[in-house]
């Protein structure tokens, strides 16, 4: 009798949760299969269990404390009863891993190519000679450059979409038939995201690999699997076909699912008056090279809490933020890199401004920029006609990972009261009243303020973050790729939650994302980076269909798409730009 590649039948996970005996299930009931040279999307929200079912194929929560039920083969293999040397021999020789953050998964202190052979010398019996070998080989199938020099680099000398290519290098080392890629685009920008999609697509058709892809981004799963399987809370809802599933979804979670994907060719939400406004005054009114006269003493405080009183009226007033000319270096001698070279722009009260463009195009730099964070090396920012330099008041920044940007040891409350204090406020009541209200207003409860970041899901702590921006009442907020690590549905409500605020509260928004479609869908302007330099920019919609720079329908090319169909001609074109 012959087995599929990986069988799982009534797969259980329950996760012990405090010291009571207490389980919490985190899979219930999942059952699918997939041949060798197949691929299998596994997509759903952040807490469905995606990576939970990913994580048993390899007896990964042997020794947990997880309890598992159902039954699990891969490869022949039972993973509930097999010793610690098969499930040794399974992991890495018949199945391998990559994982969602290379960082995490590299060693820091070794060079890429020595963690590669350390891998090959487990699984293989052979000498370290061989084993260096077979790494530079696997790195060259990957696609990295000059393999036997960049062999010998540690991993903070690659990029982001290098290392990814060298866990994928690392899991290929010991031939295994069954690669399981857990979010192993997550972080990517497009073309770097399109190229692993690729690679992993050329691995497949190369070597019969079967893919199991787990992933809430459900565009990559339509342009690199054959079928999708649906969960939600620990449950498979539908699977199928993946152009079937994803062009006629029966399930109403399903829809809900693709209804909140951001796309290229939907419709956009209709932006406020403010918006339209600033655009209107924004066509062809880039800042001049050169700083102009400086304004006069009536312009408007930097630091005020409403609209400039001229705008329902009608009249001219400065851009909430200007840049001009911005250049800011890193490195020095020989090594010295413009990330920002020249970059002049405007961003009006109600107006979104998008920043799209490859990681390393200088985005995140301009931003901090533009808030103070970082004093640019030449150039000038204004904030409502006014030379600034460092943070001032009247601007906050929204960052990418709200893990990192909370304190774990204050709760969310005391984390959105810190700029009230900083501000001069000293009466705790009315702190407290004002927290209070912003958790409110961002969608989060009042009783919220007392608990601690790990308490919140990834979507929560980002609301945090936005109400931590909102508490000074801030004239620009810059979002510096806010949304990337949530899921498609969590991305929706925080992207309607901005907007939302934009409408109410007239603030400026600059709105940094490699996501181009997230960007199409809050932005009323674009501003196209590459290598520090500003490309194209103009209205969303005029940017988006008539790409005037090669760079630009480069980037616009490489967004996945939601039809299998245009996806693999998509592919297609690329393997032929690339041959």
């Amino acid at each position: 009798m012959t087995h599929s590649l990986v069988e799982v039948t009534g797969l259980v996970v329950d996760f012990p949760v405090g010291g009571a005996g207490e389980y919490v299930r985190a899979v219930d009931g999942v059952s699918f299969t997939l041949e060798a040279g197949h691929a299998l999307g596994v997509v759903g929200e952040s807490g469905s269990g995606k990576s939970t079912v990913a994580a048993a194929l390899l007896g990964l929560h042997r020794g947990t404390g997880a309890r598992l039920g159902g039954t699990v083969r891969v490869g022949g293999t039972d993973v509930a009863t097999a010793s610690a040397a098969e499930l040794r021999r399974l992991r890495g020789g018949t199945a391998a891993m990559v994982f969602q953050d290379p960082l995490s998964s590299l060693d820091p202190y070794y060079a890429i190519g020595d963690q590669i052979a350390e891998v090959h010398r487990i699984h293989a019996d052979v000498s370290r000679r061989a084993a260096r070998a077979r790494a530079v080989e696997v790195l060259d199938r990957v696609g990295i450059p000059d393999a036997v020099r960049r062999s010998r680099a540690r991993p903070h000398e690659f990029s982001g979409g290098m290392r990814q290519r060298a866990l994928i290098a690392m899991a290929l080392a010991c031939e295994p038939r069954l690669l399981i890629a857990d979010e192993p685009t997550t972080a990517l920008d497009v073309t770097v995201q399109a190229q692993i999609l690729d690679l992993l697509h050329g691995l497949r058709e190369e070597r019969g690999l079967g893919l199991l892809l787990v992933t809430h981004d459900v565009g990559v799963a339509a342009e690199s699997v054959d079928e999708v399987l649906v969960m939600r809370a620990g449950s498979a809802v539908e699977r199928g076909p993946a152009a079937s599933v994803l062009a006629a979804p029966a399930e109403p979670y399903t829809k809900a699912l693709l209804a909140a994907v951001p796309r290229l060719d939907g419709p956009r939400p209709v932006r406020g008056a403010a918006g339209e406004q600033a655009r209107r005054r924004s066509r062809g009114s880039a800042p001049d090279p050169a700083p102009p006269t400086p304004a006069g003493p009536d312009l408007p405080p930097a630091g005020q809490d409403s609209a400039p009183a001229g705008l329902e009226a009608g009249l001219e007033v400065p851009p909430v933020v200007e840049a001009f000319s911005l250049r800011r270096e890193f490195g020095r001698g020989r090594r010295k890199v413009a990330a920002v070279a020249g970059v002049s722009l405007a961003v009006h009260a109600g107006e979104t401004l998008g920043i799209v463009g490859e990681s390393g195009s200088g985005k995140s730099t301009l931003g901090r920029m533009l808030v103070g964070l970082l004093e640019p090396g030449s150039g000038q920012v204004r904030r409502d006609g006014v030379p600034v330099t460092g943070i001032a008041s009247g601007v906050q920044m929204v960052f990418q990972d709200p893990v990192s940007s909370l304190n774990p040891r204050r709760s969310a409350g005391e984390s959105v009261a810190d700029p009230l204090r900083a501000a001069g406020e000293r009466d705790e009541a009315a702190v407290r009243a004002r927290v209070e209200e912003l958790l409110l207003r961002v969608g989060l409860e009042a009783e919220h303020y007392d608990r601690y970041p790990h308490e919140f899901s990834g979507g929560q702590r980002q609301r945090v973050g936005i109400a931590r921006a909102l508490a000074p009442r801030p004239r620009l907020i810059v979002c510096d790729e806010p949304v990337s690590a949530l899921d498609v549905t969590t991305q929706a409500q925080v992207t309607a939650l901005l907007a939302e605020l934009q409408r109410e509260l007239g603030i400026a928004l600059v709105f940094i994302a490699h996501d181009l479609a997230v960007v199409r869908q809050v932005s009323d302007r674009v501003a196209v980076m590459r290598a520090g330099e500003i490309v194209e920019e103009g209205p969303v919609d005029e940017v988006y269909d008539r790409p005037a720079h090669p760079y630009t329908r480069q980037l616009l090319a490489a967004v996945p798409a939601l039809d299998p169909a245009l996806a693999a001609g998509r592919r297609r074109t690329r393997q032929e730009v690339f041959a």
